[in-house]
């Protein structure tokens, strides 16, 4: 038994007679991981931006299991520049199911989870958290935001987690039309949002913090769309896990310092890499950062790299106005990828294709997330009448052990070598 399964397995039994000692523990090995961060040199391969966002997430992770008071949990989409500008700090439960993953407690977590009467259909990221929770493993937050948008899920996950905790919580619905009708709606909303907030915390969100948290977000945004951009011919060696903190950085921390400064450095670090020949991939929903096949296959290759992830990449407004906040933070839930028909959500994605120079596109179908599921081969179909090779790959983001890592592995190896020779053969034409 490794150091990591000895210490999960360690937590699953703390739980089991005490709870909190369970989770004191775990904290200790989340802070001993961030002060590795923050006091040792990192592998030479993990850049600058890397390293930032690391150490970032890792303390919202740290304060939301010490200081659930000053958390709002929050669905991934929420728009949460009002939380940074009145001093809270968000949440996710994906987040946090990913830290869980990452001392190998999800199979334990998700089997509690199941047997308090979840079905084992439900989004694994879900069945995590709510494993723990029921546990006992996870506080409960100061109150809680969710929405409609993307994740079928959300609308049992949140409301149980409310009445389990008995915490206040406030509904986001987003229209599934796209329209400036849709916008004026949300954003109509957000005020309510921005009320109910307030309430909680007893003290007014200072205006001037609100606008310069917009203006955080637009600048994070342009900086994400540059750094795809310059990696249409440059090549910045990576990780699956990093892309993995874009797509948190993107959402639960947009709007925050933190956001604007981290894809400001990877903006920097993309544009100053060296020009490469690796190929380039566009990869569709979570990126299944801890199943040993794939990342033995991507990170830090020489050969093949992650050019863009949709989840970070889910919006193209273009045309926020930072002095009308409330619209800008609807736009970009309106006008998401994932909301609307799954012809959107292939737009966007040939969108970042032409951008990013994709050679190819994974689809992850990943376990209990009907949209993605049930859109996979809509997807497929629609970037390869485009031109744009996909492939589809069934599997557990959130639980490797339950996904078959040789099978993954051999298919992604057949689809990698199938996009080599394509561009081979391409020097003939």
């Amino acid at each position: 038994m490794d150091l990591i399964q000895w210490f999960g397995n360690t937590v699953m039994g703390f739980c089991k007679q005490d709870p909190e000692k369970a989770r004191r523990f775990l904290l200790t090995g989340y802070r001993a991981n961030l002060l590795s961060l923050i006091t040792h040199l990192p592998p030479s391969a993990m850049t600058k931006a890397n390293r930032y966002a690391a150490i970032h997430i890792m303390e919202t992770i740290i304060r939301s299991l010490t200081r659930p008071k000053t958390c709002a949990m929050v669905s991934l989409f929420v728009p949460c520049e009002m939380l940074y500008s009145i001093g809270l700090a968000p949440y996710s439960l994906e987040a946090i199911s990913g830290y869980i993953m990452g001392v190998s407690c999800e199979d334990a977590c998700q089997q509690k989870a199941s047997e308090a009467g979840f079905s084992d259909t439900m989004c694994a990221y879900h069945m995590t958290y709510l494993g723990a929770a029921e546990l006992g493993l996870m506080p409960p937050p100061r109150f809680i935001i969710y929405s409609n948008l993307a994740c079928d899920g959300n609308m049992i996950t949140f409301p149980y987690l409310r009445d389990k905790h008995n915490v206040p919580s406030f509904y986001l619905d987003i229209p599934y039309e796209k329209s400036d009708d849709s916008v004026r709606y949300v954003a109509s909303q957000l005020q309510v949002m921005q009320d109910f907030i307030e309430q909680m915390v007893g003290k007014h969100i200072p205006e001037e913090r609100l606008h310069k948290a917009v203006r955080n977000s637009i600048a994070a945004k342009k900086d994400a769309l540059a750094t795809a951009s310059y990696r249409k011919s440059h090549f910045l060696p990576t990780d699956m896990t990093n892309e993995m903190y874009s797509a948190f950085m993107s959402h639960i921390l947009l709007g925050s310092d933190t956001a604007a400064k981290y894809f400001s450095l990877l903006r920097e670090e993309n544009q100053k890499a060296p020009f490469g020949k690796a190929k380039r991939l566009l990869w569709l929903h979570t990126i299944p950062y801890m199943q040993p096949s794939l990342r033995n296959l991507i990170n830090y290759s020489k050969d093949v790299s992650i050019a863009a992830c949709d989840l970070t990449y889910d919006s193209f407004v273009s045309d926020w106005d930072e002095d009308d906040v409330y619209r800008a933070m609807a736009s970009r839930l309106v006008y998401s990828g994932y909301n609307g028909p799954v012809d959107d959500r292939i737009r966007y994605a040939l969108q970042m294709a032409n951008v990013t120079g994709a050679d190819g596109a994974i689809i992850f179908a990943h376990w209990g997330c009907k949209v993605t599921l049930g859109a996979s081969k809509m997807l497929k179909q629609g970037l390869e009448e485009r031109g744009i090779p996909a492939i589809i790959l069934d599997g557990n983001g959130a639980s490797p052990a339950a996904t078959g890592d040789g099978q993954i592995r051999t298919r992604m190896e057949a689809f990698l070598e199938m996009l080599e020779a394509s561009s081979d053969d391409s020097l003939y034409l």
